[in-house]
């Protein structure tokens, strides 16, 4: 599902950033330190570290070979290296980052436990490790448009809806996932940023790329259908004067710390 870097920048990537920014102010991480970022995707997360955080190297690990690539196209910056890898199993040694983090990735990882515990694995004793994810239940509002509009008149299309699929993007599943890695002082919070879209085609357009669920759904639909969903959601969205449509977006962030 996730390969098209470009597609994904126009789909969600560009108010990942957003959310990337907020994330790292919450971190307030020292100067100097390697950072690990963990499906790094097409480097939105990694690019935020090396403007604010002033780090000494930051590697990038995506299961994605595509957007390995993109990112690194993206990204020029001589201090970040970018590597295809499994959040499962890290292609890095023991206590060997000192800040580990993680962007929109975990409800796409088989076993989040399991790549948790690598995040405790990898990162130095007294080390971060964070992470952020959509609030797909109820933070999303693009999303939450389109799945509604979706399900009036497709059953199917609630079987695909992330917020019914990943519910560990709460605070609740987060806070569990970091107590059962062993970390301490686990707090999480939400991270919400507009999400401005300039007209309903902005809106709609990234739904055609094919990458994520909603984008996925849209390609099986024949072209009837496909224009039904658009008429239907033209109608609902809250469009403004001036043609655009203000939403928001939630995540929530969750950090802890290695013990000693």
């Amino acid at each position: 599902m996730w390969a098209d870097g470009d597609a994904y920048e126009a789909y969600v990537g560009r108010w990942s950033r957003l959310v990337a920014a907020d994330f790292l102010t919450g971190l307030d991480a020292p100067p100097g330190r390697h950072w690990l970022d963990v499906g790094c995707g097409t480097g939105a997360l990694t690019s935020t570290i090396l403007t604010g955080a002033d780090p000494v190297r930051v590697t990038g690990v995506d299961r994605s070979a595509g957007f390995v690539g993109n990112a690194r196209a993206r990204v020029g910056d001589a201090r970040a290296t970018f590597q295809v890898g499994d959040a499962g199993a890290l292609p890095l040694s023991d206590h060997s980052a000192d800040v580990v983090v993680s962007g929109l990735t975990l409800n796409f990882v088989p076993e989040p436990a399991r790549a948790v515990a690598e995040f405790a694995r990898v990162v130095r004793p007294a080390g971060t490790v964070a992470a952020y994810v959509w609030d797909y239940a109820d933070g999303m509002a693009m999303m939450r448009y389109f799945w509604s509009a979706a399900g009036q008149f497709d059953p199917v299309a609630a079987e695909l809806d992330e917020g019914r699929r990943f519910t560990m993007c709460s605070p609740d599943g987060l806070r569990e996932l970091w107590n059962d890695a062993g970390l301490g002082e686990v707090s999480v919070r939400p991270v919400e940023v507009p999400t401005v879209f300039t007209d309903f085609a902005d809106y709609w357009t990234p739904f055609l790329g094919g990458q994520g669920a909603a984008p996925a759904y849209v390609a099986t639909l024949a072209e009837p259908d496909r224009i039904a969903l658009r008429s239907l959601l033209a109608a609902r969205l809250p469009i403004e004067s001036d043609g655009s449509i203000r939403l928001t977006a939630r995540a929530w962030a969750v950090r802890g710390t290695a013990l000693t």
